[in-house]
Parts: C-alpha cells; sequence; structure tokens
C-alpha cells in the first residue's frame, strides 16, 4: 500500500501482486494491469498511511487512511489474500473520516501511531 499510494511506484504492481489478481473494488478494474495503471496515474495528492495491521493464515488486514483519493480523507480496511508471497486478491471498505468531538468520546476514527501502540501493548 505504501509503495503504491505513498510512492506511487506503478513498478512495485509486477513486483508484488499475482500474475491473476482478482479485485473486489468494483470501481477499480480488473487485474493487476490495471492495476498499474491506476497508480501510474494518480495524482501527487493520494497519500495513503497504514495503520493498524492484522494476519493470519493467507489474510492480511490494514487499517489506513488515504487523502486524495475522495473529496476528504478516508479511513479505510483492505483485506489482502496472499498466494505464493504475492497479493492474489483485494476486498477494501471506505469511510469519510469524521472528525473528533468531544461529546462522542473524542477517539479518532484513525491514529497512525495505532499499529505501533498494538505492537507494544502485545509485548507488554
Amino acid at each position: 500500500m505504501t509503495s503504491l499510494f505513498q510512492r506511487h511506484d506503478a513498478s512495485a504492481v509486477e513486483r508484488l501482486y499475482a500474475a491473476d489478481y482478482i479485485q473486489h473494488n468494483p470501481s477499480i478494474p480488473q487485474g493487476r494491469g490495471a492495476l498499474q495503471a491506476l497508480v501510474a496515474g494518480l495524482s501527487q495528492d493520494v497519500y495513503y498511511e497504514p495503520g493498524l495491521i492484522v494476519a493470519e493464515g493467507d489474510f492480511v488486514a490494514i487499517h489506513g487512511r488515504i487523502r486524495g483519493w475522495s473529496n476528504g480523507p478516508q479511513v479505510m480496511i483492505d483485506l489482502f489474500r496472499v498466494e505464493d508471497g504475492k497479493l492474489a486478491e483485494h476486498w477494501d471498505v471506505l469511510q469519510d473520516e469524521v472528525p473528533v468531538t468531544a461529546a462522542l468520546g473524542g477517539v479518532p476514527m484513525f491514529d497512525p501511531e495505532e499499529g505501533t501502540l498494538q505492537a507494544q501493548l502485545a509485548t507488554s
């Protein structure tokens, strides 16, 4: 995600994604070539921040935030199926980020340090 949506490195698609990559987001065309073209055409305003990362078996989920993809920042969950060390399949859910309000508890939807905090809790 950082290679594609921070560094805008379209060449990373060939290295990281399976040749028969399956995309479950209906707004993004199927296949590795389509993903590579999408990344190559991204605005420099698009920037992805990963947070918490969870892995189980052949699946990896990333909670993150993306800016520049929509009118405002969005918080997202990306779920990948990994096969032979490559990303073979992808699902995502995006939600517009809502600012923190003290009346509702003051906890943000996304904190870029959440992955670090989770790792610290697991080792303590």
